[in-house]
């Protein structure tokens, strides 16, 4: 599987995965800043969360860690949480915005 093929299924399992509060899957509401394929098929995701006190801080990097991990072919799975740029509305794709009512 080359480093293509390997980032659409990192892909796809992150739309997936949820934020509790909200009805949306994390890729679509621009949660995940960078997606990258490393040397030995080492993922790393850049991430951020709705606001620093986000109730699910502690649970959705363990979850995206354990879900992209069983993916067959990856390695190890590094994910970092980034405030910086700070996530807002606009981040979200069209799909999400319209389920929440934004557009």
């Amino acid at each position: 599987m080359d480093n293509g093929e390997l980032k659409g299924k990192v892909i796809e399992c992150l739309q997936t995965i949820y934020d509790p509060e909200i009805p949306v899957n994390i890729y679509e509401l621009g949660l995940i800043y960078e997606t990258e394929i490393l040397p030995i098929n080492n993922v790393q995701i850049v991430m951020t969360l709705t606001s620093p006190g986000c109730p699910a801080a502690q649970v959705i990097p363990v979850e995206i860690e354990h879900k992209v991990k069983q993916i067959e072919g990856v390695n190890e799975v590094y994910v970092s949480v980034v405030w910086d740029p700070p996530w807002d509305k606009s981040m979200m794709s069209e799909a999400a915005q319209l389920e929440l009512g934004f557009l």
